[in-house]
């Protein structure tokens, strides 16, 4: 019996020792930014955003305080209000230090504690940059579109000191081969503002697809833009033809649109519009632009495609005023 009763104690005490230790490490929560911040220091405690929670920010980063009210409003339902000073506790303080110059525009400093999360940086881009890693490091239900009940909204005690690595950081869109609506451009705007990227790569026209409005030549959207089918597959194993029009174009107003939403989170809007290949579509609008007697269609393939502009002096002057017209709409590149 007392063996048994020996046996028994020690299963017990093994269990307590693999399960405490897991249960303490559960209470800990990861630090997981992306991309991940040059300095993290941990510390004990964590600040809890509450319903009267104040944003704290200088005027020239009250843009920044009101988007992160925004989208803490999403994900908890509470309403925080941005205010120019406030000397109080369980605030988010959002400060232009000018002594941070060491870190670049984009650098950034942020301080959590139990009582208050303060970011400071040398310029607008660093608070903004700064504002991210801040999300990121809320429970991932932080991202939701609506409010969420039961959730604690903590952030772990964290010292963060963090600047980019590289100056261009960017990704690439191709809304030619396969038409993204502007809800979805918007979408992926923000996803490159949360991960820090500051350079949005636009592939606006190709053989399959002219994308954006032009005044002075209405036939590249109204044609250009339209195809009457895509190619399944890849050109070296193909798997027909899906027989489904498609197609899609942004106005002028929607460029500007995304344009605006992209400089509020401190991101270049860069297009590509393709020349002297790759043009199959503006040549369906515009014939005389190509180097074929035959007509042409806006492409439902993929791969290389030998119709290319007809380098004359008509074809240049056409150049010029897409160019003219498509820079007038991206003033930052």
């Amino acid at each position: 019996m007392k063996i048994l009763l020996a046996w028994g104690v020690a299963l017990l005490l093994s269990i307590l020792l693999l399960v405490i230790p897991r249960f303490a490490n559960a209470q800990v929560r990861e630090i997981s930014v992306l991309p991940q911040p040059a300095t993290v220091t941990t510390a004990d405690g964590s600040f809890i955003l509450r319903p009267d929670t104040l944003i704290v920010s200088d005027k020239a980063n009250q843009k920044t305080g009101n988007l992160l009210a925004q989208w803490l409003r999403n994900a908890t339902g509470y309403s925080l209000k941005v205010k120019l000073r406030e000397d109080a506790d369980n605030t988010i303080s959002l400060k232009l230090d000018p002594a941070l110059t060491r870190l670049g525009d984009e650098g950034y400093l942020l301080d959590v504690t139990p009582q208050r999360v303060t970011i400071r940086a040398a310029a607008e881009a660093g608070i903004f940059y700064g504002v991210q890693t801040l999300r990121q490091l809320f429970p991932p239900a932080i991202f939701s579109s609506s409010a969420q009940k039961g959730v604690e909204w903590t952030v772990p005690s964290v010292h963060v000191e963090d600047q980019p690595r590289f100056r261009w950081r960017g990704a690439m869109l191709d809304v030619c081969r396969h038409f993204m609506p502007k809800e979805f451009v918007l979408s992926f705007v923000d996803l490159l503002a949360l991960h820090k990227l500051n350079t949005f790569h636009w592939h606006l026209t190709d053989d399959q697809g002219w994308r954006i409005e032009i005044k002075k030549y209405p036939r590249l959207t109204e044609v250009g833009a339209w195809r009457k089918q895509t190619r399944l597959g890849h050109e070296r194993n193909p798997r027909g033809f899906d027989k489904k029009p498609h197609g899609g174009f942004y106005t002028q107003r929607d460029i500007r649109e995304v344009v605006e939403y992209a400089r509020q989170r401190h991101i270049t809007v860069v297009p590509e519009i393709e020349m002297p290949g790759h043009a199959q579509a503006a040549i369906a609008a515009y014939p005389w632009l190509g180097v074929t007697a035959e007509p042409l269609e806006v492409w439902s393939r993929w791969g290389i495609n030998a119709n290319i502009f007809n380098p004359s002096e008509k074809t240049i002057l056409f150049m010029q005023d897409v160019l003219t017209e498509v820079i007038e709409l991206f003033p930052g590149t």
